[in-house]
């Protein structure tokens, strides 16, 4: 999956990044190398499940999908 994200300088120093298509996703780095690797896990923890696969209602089926 590919994610556009904005890495802005930091007034204070260092880089900020966000996502704009996941609302909160923010995380920053002292360099932009460091931006781009903590925003990856930002990412990969916003998008991680809530709920484990088997704690679903009865009638619901988890489904995953190409985005």
């Amino acid at each position: 999956m590919r994610i556009k994200v904005v890495l802005e300088p930091s007034d204070e120093g260092g880089y900020t990044a966000t996502v704009p298509v996941l609302p909160g996703c923010i995380s920053e780095g002292d360099c932009r190398e460091e931006a781009l690797r903590n925003i990856r896990q930002a990412i990969e923890l916003y998008l991680e499940p809530t709920n484990a696969e088997g704690s679903c209602p009865p009638n619901a089926e988890i489904v995953e999908i190409a985005v």
